[in-house]
């Protein structure tokens, strides 16, 4: 007897009608007088241009391209029934300048963005305005900072810290590769919902680590939990251009273990992955790890999960603070298997429902 798969509600839903009263029970302000980080829809949004729900996309601006990631977007956009090409129809608004990777060593970054956006139409403090961004910030401390301010905006962002997260207004993204496809739609590896509550590995990770720097501590330390058994988490140093020159006394070991396993092994035939952070709060782990029905173990500290205000994902994932790496396999063997089971089977439910 399979256990009932359970769908996870949206917790939090607003509609139109919501929307207008949300207007009308706001107080007036001056726009000068608003702090645009702490933007609510009932203060940084105008109701009035919403008779019916409606997208327009700015026409491309000729010289500037976009990444595939970016262009998939944009045409899942256009090709939906929200689209509208009239602006005057248009509740809200989306650039068709690339805003994905605002890190400035990116081929992808565009620059002299803050000009170009204070020259848009519609611009207007970025009000009804909305911004995609998957990477954010640059070396070494890869802040959260886009390189222009986006003003009234909405942003629907991966690597979101709770601390950034404008609740209500902001959407935090998972951070997906450049291969995701444009429309969702590919099913999760499990074709079974009875499937085995526990597999081969108890817990995997297979990554690269940084030798140094934001990010670092956790990725480094991964080699005292690995055995080479039930416990099977290996990183190589052997990425970027410069690693040989920044590579530590235990890179050659770590590159050597790491290429005896099989990624696509471990995540099918592992009960728990981990997914730490990378650089940023986000890793693509987490999609994969969904994807593959293992439980994602993360440790990110402060992240703000994807649409963590829609979906409940204590159902599906273990959040354990960055701090007790070395605790993380004693406090996973506490979990019950019967918990266990729901919880990979649930995985396979928030995949198919939202990604």
């Amino acid at each position: 007897q399979g256990i009932n798969l359970q769908r996870v509600k949206p917790v939090s839903y607003i509609s139109i009608e919501d929307l207008r009263n949300l207007e009308e029970d706001s107080l007036q302000y001056e726009s000068n007088e608003i702090d645009f980080s702490q933007c609510r829809m009932e203060t940084c949004f105008n109701f009035d241009k919403c008779h019916d729900f409606k997208v327009y996309v700015y026409p491309n601006d000729e010289g500037v391209q976009s990444s595939s990631s970016y262009r998939k977007i944009i045409s899942s956009i256009r090709e939906s029934g929200i689209y509208t090409s009239d602006p005057e129809e248009a509740c809200l608004f989306v650039l068709s300048l690339d805003t994905l990777d605002r890190d400035v060593l990116s081929q992808d970054f565009i620059r002299n963005m803050q000009f170009r956006i204070e020259n848009l139409e519609y611009w207007n403090e970025g009000e009804n305005h909305l911004i995609f961004n998957l990477y954010s910030g640059t070396w070494p401390q890869y802040a959260e900072d886009l390189g222009f301010d986006i003003g009234k905006a909405l942003l629907a962002k991966a690597s979101i810290a709770e601390e950034n997260y404008r609740p209500h207004f902001d959407i935090s993204l998972p951070l997906f590769h450049r291969t995701h496809p444009e429309k969702g739609g590919d099913p999760g590896f499990v074709r079974d919902t009875i499937f085995p509550a526990v597999h081969q590995y108890f817990l995997a990770f297979k990554g690269k680590r940084y030798v140094h720097g934001i990010g670092s501590e956790t990725r480094n330390s991964l080699y005292h939990l690995h055995n080479g058994k039930d416990l099977s988490l290996v990183t190589t140093c052997k990425h970027g251009k410069n690693w040989r020159e920044m590579q530590d006394d235990r890179c050659e070991a770590d590159n050597l273990e790491y290429d005896k396993w099989d990624y696509m092994n471990l995540l099918t035939n592992s009960t728990f992955c981990l997914v730490p952070r990378g650089r940023r709060l986000g890793s693509f782990r987490f999609l994969e790890t969904l994807q593959a029905g293992c439980i994602p173990v993360i440790l990110s500290n402060s992240w703000m999960l994807p649409f963590g205000e829609v979906i409940d994902w204590r159902t599906a994932t273990i959040s354990i603070d960055e701090r007790q790496l070395l605790q993380v396999p004693e406090i996973l063997r506490t979990i019950p298997q019967s918990q266990i089971l729901k919880m990979r089977q649930q995985t396979q439910v928030l995949w198919d429902l939202y990604l």
